[in-house]
């Protein structure tokens, strides 16, 4: 089960350095002009997205959900910690696909948003690592 878990965290630490690198991505992509780097700003953010996001996130939720199973439900009834967590999980997994969104607006050139937007975009998966990490390691309530 120790495994599990030890996958678990290295696809969630995967999953979360795309989630606070692909926002800045953005960041620099709307405030780019010339077209050569807009054109290697559409393919970084495809390629982070793709081949690193998006594994790092359904192998996370593997590997999260195999370990939930492995422990059994029982231990976690009567505690909120977990259903809490379960919808940060959540919400975090919205916004990843939102950044799907954002990375196909980039490569149709429809992107609308200013780069202080992005800027504050990017700041979002912070608060939701350090919740599910406190919730998860405290486990407040």
């Amino acid at each position: 089960m120790l495994w599990l878990k030890a996958l678990h965290l290295i696809f969630m630490v995967t999953w979360f350095a795309g989630l606070f690198y692909l926002p800045r991505l953005f960041v620099y992509h709307a405030m780019s002009e010339d077209e050569a780097s807009i054109e290697r700003f559409k393919v970084m953010e495809r390629k982070l997205f793709y081949g690193i996001m998006t594994p790092g996130a359904l192998l996370t939720l593997v590997f999260g959900f195999w370990t939930l199973s492995a422990f059994g439900l029982s231990n976690y009834t009567g505690s909120m910690w977990m259903p809490v967590k379960l919808g940060i999980v959540l919400l975090t997994l919205l916004y990843h696909v939102y950044c799907g969104k954002i990375v196909l607006d980039f490569k149709h050139d429809r992107n609308t948003r200013s780069h202080v937007w992005f800027r504050w975009f990017n700041e979002i998966p912070v608060f939701f690592l350090i919740a599910i990490i406190i919730l998860a390691v405290v486990r407040p309530i």
